[in-house]
């Protein structure tokens, strides 16, 4: 019975070595850095005009504007970013990936748009494989429903809407008239330019309340395609990776948002390499 109990007590004592060793092995090894996520948001370089607000922009193709543009991604990309995504439809991927690589061959010369002129070029400079489309154009901001509302029972609302509309073209257009292309994305990606972008939605979210809810809805629908975008971004943004999401500033205004409360991805400021 003694040798029973002593042979017993060599196997738990054992045991607890071996626990504690498998405990140390893990608790010694490296964590991995959690996902770093930047939101750069910008003007569209190419004005295709299917944007709310309406204005004129800045020529990129400037020498002075490829240089900053230049200087702009090369400090990105010296950051070995893992992802550089872009708000492109994923339906359009492969168009994108043989251009980025006729692009690396020296075959390709950039068109004028922001998937090119930033995307490309950072993506090439970290010396990554290729970028990636993350749009979500099944879902778009249903505003019909709530214009047809306004036009009929709240014409004063719907004045100062357009007004808003109106005055915020008015203003961007006037700023790419004067100010430097730094300046302008300083811009698209403050405090400021963001909450005059959600607050578009916003203050005509009360409209048809109670009955219809044709404000609420409309907002609801911005905000869906940008949840649906955003998504795109989390499965990328897994830990340790380090992504660049470009995107129209009314997009990354609101996803800004939701990184903020991501407590799997820390937001990575593009403001402090503007």
């Amino acid at each position: 019975m003694r040798n029973l109990i002593k042979l017993l007590s060599s196997i738990i004592a054992l045991a607890s070595c071996s626990s504690w060793a498998a405990e140390k092995e893990v608790s010694s090894s490296p964590e991995v850095p959690q996902a770093q996520v930047m939101l750069f948001g910008t003007f569209h370089f190419a004005n295709p005009g299917r944007d709310t607000v309406k204005l004129n922009v800045i020529d990129v193709l400037t020498p002075e504007n490829q240089a900053y543009l230049e200087q702009l991604t090369e400090k990105l990309a010296g950051e070995s970013p893992t992802h550089v995504m872009l708000e492109c439809d994923p339906s359009k991927q492969k168009n994108i990936d043989k251009k980025f690589q006729s692009y690396l061959n020296g075959k390709h010369k950039l068109e004028v748009n922001e998937h090119q002129q930033l995307g490309f070029r950072i993506a090439a400079k970290a010396k990554l494989n290729g970028v990636i489309c993350y749009d979500e154009n099944q879902v778009h901001w249903n505003g019909e429903k709530l214009m047809s509302y306004m036009s009929t029972n709240a014409p004063v609302r719907k004045k100062i809407f357009d007004a808003e509309i109106a005055d915020f073209g008015t203003l961007a257009s006037k700023q790419h008239k004067t100010l430097p292309l730094r300046q302008l994305l300083q811009i698209d990606n403050s405090l400021e330019r963001d909450r005059k972008n959600m607050n578009l939605y916003l203050m005509v979210n009360d409209i048809d309340s109670g009955e219809g809810f044709s404000g609420a809805d409309a907002s609801v629908s911005w905000w869906h395609r940008n949840f649906r975008m955003y998504a795109n971004i989390q499965a990328k943004a897994q830990p340790g990776t380090k992504v660049i999401a470009i995107a129209g500033s009314g997009h990354t205004a609101l996803m800004k948002t939701l990184l903020a409360t991501d407590l799997q991805r820390k937001a990575w400021d593009i403001n402090d390499y503007l």
